[in-house]
């Protein structure tokens, strides 16, 4: 008996770990892990120096007890380990110093933003698409990819367009990671706000097929035809297989917002994965709650500065999954046609982009009520 307590977290500890992380990456200590107890209870990687850059800087270390948190969620589709990831997913939580809420808000994949200098990748300052800095920043020459070393280029780059003077957690996991994490939880419900149609799936989840014109290369924006996987509107909470989840928040061809309806499908995601984590269903039954914890596993990679997430976990064990509130940031093209060059946020973003330094979300969103996610 005492050989298997050794060998296992507390149930107080994982319990502690599902309900105090619900605002990190899958929410819930789903996904979520961090220091010593992430190698060895759940197969995930810790790796701090994806906050290496900030610390350069010398920011002041962390104090989880005192002023707003900010942590810097990124989610990667990477082809192969040879090809430097693009953050289809960026996500910053803000969490105010009174610890009563949650907010996710998102930065378009598309935002045309200053990349800034980074010697390590032989990066100079330019202006370009925002998801194009995690490639650029992996570039760890001689061919050799280096994922934490974009992360630190993404976060610089967010942390200038935002004004967040530093991250104090940051984490990265790739969607194949998100997969196995709603497999290991029988699947998620979640609403469906508008019908969506698979740009990538057949209605039995087996990929489309190709046009002539596309095969065997990557030069076509759309190169799918064929019957597509239809995700119709629903006002009541849909179970998705976790296949079905993954290519829903995927989408945005076809879409009215194209990326905005995408962000906020991905916001929703996060909170409906956190709410059923937290469900009896799962904290209840060691088993699986061990198996979700752990469904991640090397698909995802979590920093916690100076902190374990014990610790993240005791100070965030309050917060609720009905506390957590996604952001729409309003924004549009900048551009058009042949001269497009990516999105660019309304001017009232940057007032929200002040109120998040001041930690004054709740007070912005009062007078602001359209930036909240009706259905988020």
């Amino acid at each position: 008996m005492a050989e298997t307590a050794k060998r296992r977290a507390p149930l107080w500890a994982r319990l502690c770990l599902a309900g105090g992380c619900v605002v990190l990456v899958a929410s819930g200590g789903t996904a979520v892990t961090g220091q010593a107890l992430i190698s060895k209870y759940t197969g995930a990687v810790t790796d701090n120096s994806l906050l290496d850059a900030q610390a350069a800087e010398a920011a002041p270390k962390t104090n989880l007890q005192k002023g707003a948190l900010n942590i810097l969620l990124v989610g990667i589709d990477p082809r192969d380990a040879k090809t430097p990831p693009l953050s289809d997913s960026i996500i910053v939580a803000h969490i105010p110093a009174d610890r009563s809420r949650a907010y996710l808000f998102s930065m378009p994949r598309d935002l045309y933003v200053e990349i800034p200098e980074f010697p390590a990748a032989n990066v100079r300052t330019h202006h370009a698409k925002i998801n194009a800095a995690m490639a650029l920043g992996s570039q760890a020459g001689n061919g050799k990819i280096k994922v934490s070393q974009g992360f630190q280029l993404l976060s610089k780059t967010v942390s200038n367009r935002t004004g967040i003077k530093k991250f104090d957690a940051g984490a990265i996991i790739n969607f194949g990671g998100f997969k196995k994490i709603v497999e290991a939880m029988g699947g998620v419900n979640m609403i469906i706000d508008q019908d969506v149609k698979s740009e990538h799936l057949k209605p039995d989840g087996s990929p489309r097929d190709r046009l002539s014109q596309c095969q065997g290369h990557h030069r076509c924006s759309r190169p799918y035809t064929g019957p597509q996987k239809v995700y119709k509107k629903s006002s009541k909470p849909v179970h998705l297989e976790a296949w079905e989840a993954l290519d829903y928040v995927r989408q945005r061809y076809g879409l009215p917002r194209t990326d905005y309806d995408r962000q906020r499908h991905q916001q929703q995601f996060i909170k409906a994965i956190a709410k059923q984590a937290m469900s009896k269903d799962i904290v209840t039954d060691p088993g699986k709650l061990t198996k979700v914890m752990g469904a991640a596993g090397d698909s995802l990679t979590f920093a916690g500065g100076d902190h374990s997430i014990l610790d993240w976990a005791l100070e965030l064990r309050d917060l609720n999954v009905d506390d957590m509130v996604t952001v729409d940031l309003p924004g549009g093209g900048l551009g058009t046609g042949g001269d497009y060059k990516g999105e660019q946020f309304d001017e009232s973003v940057e007032g929200f982009f002040d109120a998040v330094q001041k930690d004054e979300v709740g007070e912005f969103l009062l007078d602001h009520p359209d930036f909240v996610n009706k259905e988020g």
